[in-house]
């Protein structure tokens, strides 16, 4: 299992499940982040956190936290 946090910087990903309960997961839900869109990773702040993504068209900064629920495929 690979999640977002683990993608790197360039790398274009595809999200296959979101992990998490309740509020958390329809917060990540409500930014656009849902199974089978494609994810492109901008940046990453020095200590990791947090992690600039495009997704759908916008740009996205999210916690570590967050990115570890995100899983993902190449």
């Amino acid at each position: 299992m690979k999640t977002l946090k683990q993608a790197k910087i360039g790398d274009t990903v595809t999200v296959v499940k979101l992990h998490g309960e309740g509020a958390v997961k329809r917060r990540i839900m409500d930014m656009g982040i849902t199974r089978g869109v494609d994810i492109y990773v901008r940046k990453v702040a020095p200590f990791g956190d947090p992690v600039e993504v495009t997704v759908r068209g916008y740009e996205l900064s999210l916690r570590k936290a967050d990115a570890e629920m995100i899983e993902v495929s190449q």
